[in-house]
């Protein structure tokens, strides 16, 4: 059929991820199609919408590659398809609903594909709330965190949510907020920007510290929150900070951002890395052990972006040089993006990570205190010292305010048997180790 064979062209220039992710779900639409338009049905609004604004013009090229006719592609829902089928006759197709007036949002970012740990396990439940229930739950939404854990994943899933269930959904950078005002300034053509951004039943914001010092930008924002807020329309902001620490930003516009609710992204623990690398392996297809897994997640940070971004590279390259994904692969394939390792490592380096990472003051660990959490930390940094720097058993009892070195090398004899025998808390010594050697 010639509607496959133009998709299978579309393979060869697109990545497996998003051929399979994408365009392996269309379906040829013949009772719909005519010479000059080519009808595919996607089954959902998400992925309608993504394949209309990103592949559309590129499928219709490939047709007239194949047929030297350029015909319009157009992208239905299944509830349009089985329309035309009743009527048993060529109906002019309607448009998408509302698709015109919609973002279009990434639909991979939906909250069935984020993993919810302890880190972030408040802002996903606030999210999903508000996508039940926009403008009515909490209004405003800032959540806010480092880069690459997840802030503009769980925007696009309150967009996608919304979407799906016939609201009008804009989302945007502050970057492209200012740029779309620059623009309509200039252009004399304000009422275009205005009716954009204020006649939508929810406004997604990314990166919102970028308003920082931008006045004549943060008045335009300051009306615009203003207009919305007062019709109930859901706002949910994004930034890599709270509202108080963005400097150069009004204090009208905070205050209007600590209205509804402020929720924080924390860093990830070792556990929710290791589901997150699983999930992204699951949605993608890619075959990973255990060992690979831990690897990664032991040794690639805490940005969730980036940990993502190593997985990927490591399946292409797999792919192109045709070669099976073992443990020794991966090592080589990721030496570049695992952080160079500090050299000349301190004590008190060692002591500054696990005290920040397991939340226990540096004059704790080197205590003489025998609660469980403490005696484990100290351990570790016992564990640490011994493993990472030149210093003796005697100078590491000293420096840890122990007797004697025989207390050292009892406390690694202990360490090495939970290191055998208990595979959680290997990993946990294992981050911590290249949290220490990776630290700036």
């Amino acid at each position: 059929m010639l509607a496959d064979s133009v998709l299978n062209l579309l393979k060869t220039e697109i990545s497996d991820l998003e051929f399979n992710r994408y365009i392996k779900q269309l379906e040829y639409f013949e009772n719909g199609s005519r010479s000059d338009k080519v009808v595919f049905v996607a089954p959902n609004l998400l992925i309608a919408n993504w394949i209309k604004t990103k592949y559309a013009e590129k499928i219709a090229h490939l047709f007239e590659v194949k047929t030297g006719k350029k015909p319009t592609v157009k992208i239905i829902l299944k509830n349009q398809a089985a329309k035309v089928k009743k009527n048993r006759a060529p109906i002019e197709l309607e448009e998408l609903s509302k698709s015109s007036k919609n973002t279009i949002l990434n639909p991979s970012y939906t909250f069935d594909s984020f993993v919810v740990g302890s880190s972030n396990q408040y802002a996903y439940t606030v999210s999903k709330s508000v996508a039940n229930k926009p403008g009515i739950m909490y209004n405003p939404v800032f959540i806010y965190g480092p880069t690459g854990l997840g802030k503009t994943h769980l925007i696009h899933a309150i967009g996608n949510h919304s979407q799906l269930n016939g609201k009008v959904v804009i989302y945007a950078t502050i970057e492209q907020f200012m740029n779309d005002f620059t623009y309509n300034l200039r252009n004399q053509s304000m009422d275009r920007f205005r009716q954009k951004y204020r006649s939508c039943d929810i406004l997604l914001i990314d990166d919102t510290q970028f308003l920082s010092n931008k006045i004549q930008t943060q008045e335009e924002f300051f009306h615009t929150f203003n207009e919305l807020h007062s019709q109930g329309k859901q706002i949910v902001l994004t930034s890599d900070k709270p509202p108080k620490n963005i400097v150069g930003l009004e204090e009208r516009l905070q205050s209007r951002f600590e209205w509804g609710l402020v929720a924080d992204i924390g860093l990830p623990e070792l556990e929710t890395k290791i589901a997150i690398i699983k999930k992204k392996c699951e949605l993608d297809g890619i075959n990973l052990n255990d060992e690979i897994i831990n690897y990664i997640a032991t040794n690639m940070g805490d940005n969730i972006r980036e940990i993502e971004g190593a997985i990927i590279n490591l399946n292409a390259y797999a792919s192109l040089m045709r070669q099976e994904i073992t443990f020794e692969f991966a090592k080589n394939v990721m030496k570049e993006q695992i952080k160079q390792k500090k050299e000349n490592t301190t004590l008190e380096d060692i002591i500054s990570v696990i005290s920040k990472e397991l939340n226990i003051k540096p004059s704790e660990i080197k205590s003489k205190k025998r609660s469980k959490n403490i005696v484990e930390a100290r351990r570790i940094g016992i564990y640490l010292a011994r493993t990472l720097t030149p210093n003796s058993m005697p100078s590491l009892a000293s420096f840890f305010g122990m007797k004697d070195h025989t207390a050292v090398s009892h406390n690694m004899k202990k360490i090495n048997e939970l290191i055998e025998t208990n595979e959680s808390f290997r990993l946990k010594v294992d981050e911590l180790k290249n949290k220490v050697l990776t630290k700036n």
